[in-house]
């Protein structure tokens, strides 16, 4: 496992720094207590509660499971939390974007699963290393719980081929599954309590299993970009201010917001979805669950 946090500063150790970019992840890091933790979670399924039945443009799990961060400020003060974004510059730098947060939430007993794959195979930003994944969980993630698996090393290799299987269990926008075999003795178990998160690099090959337990595994899927960083593949695409300054303007800058699900924030959230679907989705040959 990968040292805890200093808690007293934030930063991450050099030890820690150099683990990271020898296998490709990290953890377990402490964003919050496990209180904390408890009430960022309760406020989430107020939210749920509240909104479920809300005459939305779309399912409210669309806007928990794509751009959560730009419709609900749970996510975007989770993503922003200052252990996290120390963290984060430990491996990033001082200047770097929120590019997405996701919710990725799998109920008490559920098929669903993530296959193995990359995170940057759709994305059109390239084979970059100036991107951070942190997963943090709300949540115990476990092996019985479905929690992430990641393969030491594997972020050493190129944007492998991946498959699209469009599975109706499968979570990710595509059903992608990297295509290579990953033995069970190479994949790493990522176990997290409520409070703790994860970072991975974008090409680290990882997915997770089915939740066999009795309780939700909840996870905020926060990704992190340095912001010299382009979009190939789309005219323009969208970010949020972290952390430093962006002196480069490849991305439409995105406001926090103030309150949940508001028009404002769901205008904005149509619009960046209508220009990431484009590039996410381009040349596929089924139809996501995730972007329609």
């Amino acid at each position: 496992m990968g040292q805890m946090i200093d808690a007293r500063t934030g930063t991450l150790s050099a030890d820690d720094v150099e683990r990271y970019w020898d296998q490709g992840f990290l953890f377990p890091v402490r964003a919050m207590e496990p209180d904390a933790a408890a009430t960022a979670r309760a406020e989430l399924e107020a939210l749920e509660r509240d909104w479920l039945t809300a005459d939305l443009p779309h399912p409210l799990n669309a806007y928990k499971r794509v751009n959560a961060h730009v419709t609900i400020p749970l996510v975007a003060r989770l993503a922003r939390m200052p252990r996290v974004l120390d963290a984060v510059e430990s491996l990033l730098g001082p200047d770097f974007l929120i590019y997405a947060a996701e919710l990725f939430i799998k109920e008490p007993r559920s098929p669903h699963v993530v296959t193995m794959h990359q995170d940057l195979t759709y994305w059109g930003l390239g084979a970059i290393d100036g991107m951070v994944t942190a997963w943090l969980a709300l949540s115990p993630a476990t092996p019985a719980s479905g929690c992430m698996d990641f393969v030491r090393g594997s972020h050493k290799n190129p944007i492998l081929p991946h498959e699209d299987t469009f599975a109706e269990n499968n979570l990710l926008s595509r059903g992608q599954e990297v295509k290579v075999e990953v033995a069970e003795e190479d994949r790493t178990a990522i176990v997290l309590a409520p409070g703790e998160f994860s970072l991975h690099h974008g090409l680290t090959i990882h997915g997770s299993g089915p939740n066999v337990s009795d309780d939700r595994r909840i996870g905020v899927v926060v990704r992190y970009l340095r912001p010299e960083i382009a979009q190939e593949h789309g005219d323009r695409d969208y970010a949020m201010t972290a952390r430093g300054v962006d002196r480069f303007g490849n991305f439409v800058h995105v406001p926090a917001p103030e309150a949940p699900l508001s028009p404002a924030s769901l205008a904005l959230y149509d619009e960046i979805r209508e220009a990431r679907s484009a590039i996410l989705m381009r040349d596929a040959k089924g139809r996501s669950q995730v972007y329609g």
